[in-house]
């Protein structure tokens, strides 16, 4: 995603359900995504993460000032010093991920949650991404990593723009009329949807597992698909640009 300023830095939230403490790592990563020929990239993020109730707020600039030993024991800390990463084990709730640019700067970003043990009574349920939807490169993009058990796994992907206004935004702000697209590991194309009940067998399994989109212009895919890596595509219909949010479900097993 692209971070910006004010509304607009970049924002991931998850849900961890279950009746376990779930082990995760967040990262945000700016400068080594250059290596990936991602150009105008956030050179200094930093992470805050912040958790339900009593919760108290954990900030990280440069991963290696605090938990460094415990991040690099992960097998997976950031390649570059300037980069962001936050270890904690996390009772099930709801929790937000905030990226920001050092020092109000701005630049393409990524924010990644790691669950590091899978086998507790616990799983991360729903991740989503709030940014700024521009055109181009940067559109955002929601990556999401299915691990090999149980086999297939049912999904729901949703493209929120409409509804977080005037609630949470302004009208002006928000982007009008989200498209989504889902694609495999090699990028190809698996399922493409504007508005979410174009398609009635999607709307009624959307419908069904209560995750209808309160406004009609707001997108919605259900997929099942096999263990692998795939990503969620949020652009604006039309090159329309604005606040939207990207929203990943995991349904469990058909």
């Amino acid at each position: 995603m692209r971070i910006q300023t004010g509304d607009n830095v970049g924002i991931g939230g998850f849900i961890i359900t279950g009746s376990a403490a779930k082990h995760v790592l967040l990262r945000a990563i700016g400068p080594s995504l250059t290596r990936y020929g991602v150009t105008d990239v956030l050179a200094d993020p930093v992470l805050e993460l912040h958790g339900p109730g009593a919760f108290v707020t954990i900030i990280n600039d440069n991963w290696k000032d605090s938990q460094q030993a415990a991040i690099q024991a992960t097998g997976i800390p950031p390649t570059n010093d300037f980069e962001s990463a936050i270890d904690a084990t996390l009772p099930p709730g709801a929790y937000t991920a905030i990226v920001r640019g050092k020092n109000n700067t701005s630049g393409v970003a990524l924010i990644e949650v790691y669950d590091l043990n899978q086998g507790v009574a616990s799983k991360l349920a729903n991740l989503s991404t709030r940014a700024y939807v521009s055109t181009g490169e940067n559109i955002v993009i929601a990556g999401f990593l299915l691990s090999n058990y149980p086999g297939l796994d049912r999904v729901v992907v949703r493209g929120i723009g409409p509804s977080l206004a005037p609630g949470i935004l302004p009208t002006s702000v928000v982007l009008a009329n989200p498209t989504l697209e889902l694609r495999d590991n090699n990028g190809a194309l698996l399922i493409a949807n504007n508005d979410w009940q174009d398609n009635p067998a999607q709307a009624a399994e959307i419908t069904a597992a209560g995750l209808a989109p309160a406004n009609n212009l707001e997108s919605g895919i259900a997929a099942t698909l096999p263990p692998g890596l795939y990503t969620a595509l949020l652009a604006g219909l039309d090159n329309g640009t604005g606040i939207g949010v990207v929203e990943v479900y995991d349904r469990g097993a058909p």
